[in-house]
């Protein structure tokens, strides 16, 4: 979302009233649109009323800025003004927008990495999509700086019932993702994901399916050969529908051979 600011026509057309009651952090976005349009000073005036004019004229000069870095400032100004102790007033907050500060206060957080991924997880498994996307975004830095050890943690994410979470575990760490920075060292060598790549491969769910095949996708702007020796393997050992739509996605944008 770093590449998408607040602008633009379908910003201007979200009815004034509904915009108030986003602002307000009354209810939550239904798209993308409106996530992008939430005014980020007034919402946090809302939500923390005690945090100072400080912080909240920093988030106003901040407001030009792509809404991923709007997302970073709220999370450093509520740490500093507030500290750890506006995290469970956020954490169940009615607002999305507030939901995903808490999500970027846990990425800003010293902990362990095994930490950091048990406090994001009812974030990743929130039922509202904004949330979902900044769990991910939050911690990915972390999980970039220590991959061995996020892909060993990710690897049990893959075993869970909630398909919001098994998709966080392959979403968390595709080599380019979107709008975020991409993890170099899977980008040369995929391979290292396989232990949470392998137990997705037939997963029955469209929503985990499609964040698999975006991965290899993902990786065949590198690697192509490796995505498409990975994908033949996968659909001889796993003839599923899942599978074959899977690596249909991986596959879409590798040219075939002449």
């Amino acid at each position: 979302m770093s590449a998408v600011k607040a602008t633009g026509r379908g910003i201007k057309d979200i009815d004034p009233d509904r915009l108030a009651r986003l602002n307000a952090g009354e209810i939550e976005a239904a798209t993308l649109t409106e996530c992008l349009a939430v005014d980020f000073a007034v919402l946090m005036r809302h939500v923390l009323p005690e945090i100072g004019a400080d912080a909240l004229g920093e988030m106003e000069r901040g407001a030009a800025t792509g809404i991923s870095k709007r997302m970073s400032l709220a999370a450093r100004v509520i740490g500093e003004e507030l500290g750890s102790a506006a995290l469970n007033r956020l954490a169940h907050h009615r607002s999305d927008t507030a939901r995903g500060w808490a999500c970027f206060v846990i990425g800003a957080a010293e902990m362990p990495l095994a930490e950091r991924l048990a406090a994001i997880l009812p974030y990743a498994d929130d039922p509202h999509f904004g949330v979902r996307e900044w769990s991910w975004m939050a911690v990915r830095p972390h999980l970039a700086a220590d991959l061995a050890s996020a892909i060993a943690l990710l690897g049990e994410w893959t075993a869970a019932p909630s398909e919001r979470l098994r998709r966080f575990a392959s979403e968390a760490i595709r080599p380019r993702g979107v709008w975020c920075a991409h993890i170099g060292a899977l980008r040369a060598e995929p391979e290292l994901a396989l232990p949470v790549l392998e137990p997705l491969r037939a997963d029955p769910a469209a929503y985990v399916q499609n964040s698999v095949g975006n991965w290899l996708n993902d990786a065949g702007k590198d690697r192509p050969d490796w995505v498409k020796a990975l994908c033949a393997r996968w659909s001889a050992e796993s003839p599923t529908q899942e599978t074959a739509r899977i690596c249909k996605r991986a596959l879409r944008s590798i040219s075939p051979a002449p």
